[in-house]
């Protein structure tokens, strides 16, 4: 027995299987897609066994909510919504989003680093290094491709700090970046 037709979609014979509840369907979902989720995770909480449980808790509200979904975007972008809401969930229950008492300044930048001595975990280890608030910025702006208005609404800070944060954060890591440089 095929496991798609040709009458719809694999997308929507997945979804349709997960709202059923089939097992063997959620399983094919979170394999098609917890690897790229685990990375969204781990840019966001400082631990992996912290980003492990953001995952799962994500993917029971994937599984919860699926019958929600409107597919008037890809699953992958609302399932990475999720992966990101819930991650800012979890690290604003454990009080890593406080807002920062720094003064808001931009910080000039010089050209940039480059990048491509450097493997991702290497990378991926200095952006979790960075504090909560600039961590969060930094991913929402500049890999997940927020505006600092939509970034602001969503961790209840201005527009301006946002962009104060990103810009201490990109400081900081090109800092780390050129402290290390490779040979």
């Amino acid at each position: 027995m095929k496991l798609f037709t040709k009458s719809k979609t694999e997308e929507d014979k997945l979804i349709e299987g997960c709202i059923a509840g089939k097992r063997d369907m959620q399983r094919l979902l979170y394999d098609l897609y917890s690897k790229k989720m685990m990375v969204i995770c781990l840019r966001y909480a400082p631990t992996t066994f912290e980003a492990e449980d953001i995952m799962q808790d994500a993917f029971v509200k994937v599984f919860n909510n699926i019958q929600t979904f409107k597919k008037d975007c890809p699953l992958e972008f609302w399932i990475r919504r999720i992966m990101i809401n819930t991650a800012l969930k979890h690290l604003r229950s454990k009080q890593l989003l406080t807002v920062s008492h720094e003064a808001d300044e931009v910080v000039n930048l010089s050209a940039d680093v480059n990048l491509s001595g450097y493997t991702m975990d290497e990378l991926l280890t200095m952006i979790q290094s960075l504090a909560p608030r600039y961590r969060m910025v930094f991913n929402l702006y500049a890999i997940e491709g927020y505006n600092h208005k939509e970034i602001g609404e969503m961790l209840d800070i201005s527009e301006g700090t946002s962009k104060s944060q990103y810009s201490r954060a990109r400081a900081i890591l090109q800092s780390m970046l050129l402290g290390q440089e490779k040979n």
